[in-house]
């Protein structure tokens, strides 16, 4: 993405920290230059949910990316992470004024569409650890000396592929008897 036109200012987080918080609203967008970031969402009923997983290349909020949005969730530092926060005002003006940036945000949402497509399709294949094995791989991808459970609780990894703790649990179990 050409943050070209637009006042950006690179920041870092260590893993805990949070980028935005549900329900809060702002007056920054956010590129994601190195590291991961899960995005959980607290229900009415009190339960949290991790729905996303942000990676290198994204800005978001992605549905922020046209007009502003309160965050639905809160993003919360998997890694340490390098951020560029763009002053969302300068995004938006910048936006009115060069059409081009619509093609750019067409295609961020392209690329994250596949992922979620992706992840559709890890949900929907075969044996809870044929998904568990490719979220693996595919979280390697990006951070290749972290475990997932480094990363994640197993309630979060369970929720990201479809399957209950219970069950990540048994697989996680499973794997490391295999290993020894």
């Amino acid at each position: 993405m050409n943050l070209e036109g637009v006042k950006s200012l690179k920041i870092t987080l260590h893993k805990g920290e949070v980028l935005f918080h549900q329900g809060d609203t702002s007056a920054y967008l956010y590129r994601i230059v190195s590291g991961l970031f899960k995005v959980t969402h607290i229900h009415e009923n009190g339960n949290v949910v991790m729905f996303n997983i942000l990676y290198p290349g994204e800005v978001v909020p992605h549905h922020s990316l046209i007009s502003p949005q309160e965050y639905r969730g809160t993003a919360t530092a998997l890694t340490e992470c390098k951020v560029e926060r763009i002053l969302a005002k300068d995004w938006y003006e910048e936006l009115e004024h060069n059409k081009d940036k619509a093609i750019e945000i067409a295609r961020l949402l392209q690329e994250k569409i596949g992922f979620l497509h992706q992840r559709i399709d890890y949900m929907a294949i075969g044996t809870p650890a044929e998904r568990l094995r490719l979220f693996q791989e595919w979280l390697t991808g990006y951070v290749p000396y972290e475990q997932v459970t480094e990363l994640l609780t197993q309630e979060e990894i369970g929720q990201f592929i479809g399957v209950r703790r219970e069950t990540v649990n048994r697989l996680l179990r499973q794997n490391s008897h295999e290993q020894m």
